[in-house]
């Protein structure tokens, strides 16, 4: 049985005392670490840190408010956090010195001031691979709920316009004997264009810094960047937030596409300008786009392209399978306590 630990020591007022739940080690009456969960997080992930004489405090309602961030990171050792968080160095200095480690359950990591983990050496986990079969499978999901405008369609039949049949209605465009491009072919990248492979497409094509020896084995084509723009009748960007990526999709290169291609984002919404992206949409430069990423997230509901019938947006799910958000939380764990116990982290941001 867990024991619930005295809050007032966090001096908390009432209301944030209700948001949060703070639980001993599992097999010690004392904690020899402290941890702070930005929210709540699978069972599994409980269990290998409250077995390891750490104290857990849980932030239970989100999203989680900035002041209630910097209030209750104060002293703690390791810190498990999501993308929702902004990790800057306010929060760092606010944990103070006993900070070791930082974990983030999640591929992405630039939420988090890594120049300032560095200076202080704080190990920073991250949670690559674990999601790629899961964003691969949301990436061809979107890219068909897109393309054959399935959302669209069962928004219709639910509102009374379905009616008689007609030719032409609801048509979307098919895969079969079509060109996929994908601008980032990566381990995510590659889990795509595998399964896309199976829908009769002409060919893949792809744009990275360099050819892909794996690429090449599965017969997948590397070309520049022009290219791909030019001959790709559906575009899938699954490539790094960079500095260089940085609304790199802008009305420049959506000007090279095909007026009836298909845009798909499960990158990070800051790879795309999306006042361009609006713009291509109404303008007809490009057909519709898929986006499970945007800039901000969650965008506001009236933001413009909810506005627009040809943008299809899901709030960022491509890990939102219960088996891969459970592997994780289990790594992110499992990175926190490796650091304490001086051991090499299982994904480890240099």
């Amino acid at each position: 049985m867990f024991l619930v630990s005295n809050l007032s020591k966090f001096n908390l007022n009432k209301s944030v005392s209700k948001r949060l739940i703070s639980t001993r080690a599992m097999f010690s009456s004392k904690s020899d670490f402290k941890v702070f969960a930005t929210q709540p997080i699978p069972t599994e992930a409980e269990l290998i840190l409250k077995s390891n004489n750490v104290e857990l405090i849980i932030n239970q309602k989100t999203p989680l408010d900035r002041r209630i961030l910097l209030e209750n990171v104060k002293g703690i050792d390791g810190l498990f956090c999501t993308l929702n968080e902004k990790i800057d160095n306010q929060v760092i200095e606010a944990c103070g010195p006993n900070l070791k480690v930082i974990g983030t359950c999640s591929v992405g990591y630039d939420h988090i001031n890594l120049d300032e983990c560095r200076k202080r050496n704080i190990q920073v986990g991250y949670t690559p691979g674990v999601l790629t079969d899961a964003s691969a499978e949301l990436a061809v999901g979107l890219l068909l709920n897109t393309s054959r405008r399935i959302s669209e369609a069962i928004a219709a039949a639910k509102s009374g316009e379905w009616a008689d049949w007609k030719i032409m209605w609801m048509c979307g465009r098919g895969l079969a004997g079509s060109n996929v491009g994908i601008f980032g072919l990566g381990r995510i990248g590659l889990a795509v264009a595998n399964r896309l492979k199976n829908f009769q497409v002409n060919k893949i094509i792809y744009h990275n810094r360099k050819p892909s020896e794996e690429a090449s084995k599965h017969g997948f084509e590397y070309v520049d960047l022009d290219t791909l723009l030019k001959n790709s009748d559906f575009l899938i960007v699954a490539c790094s937030a960079t500095k260089e990526t940085e609304k790199f999709f802008n009305t420049e290169k959506f000007k090279k596409m095909k007026p009836s291609s298909i845009f798909v984002n499960i990158s990070r919404g800051s790879v795309v300008n999306q006042k361009d992206l609006c713009s291509a949409l109404k303008d007809g430069l490009i057909a519709a786009a898929g986006l499970d990423v945007t800039t901000p997230e969650p965008l506001p509901l009236d933001h413009e392209l909810f506005k627009l019938k040809n943008c299809y947006i899901t709030p960022h799910i491509c890990s939102a399978e219960v088996n891969t958000r459970v592997k994780m939380a289990v790594i992110t764990a499992t990175n926190i306590v490796n650091a304490f116990h001086k051991k090499p982290l299982l994904h480890q941001i240099d």
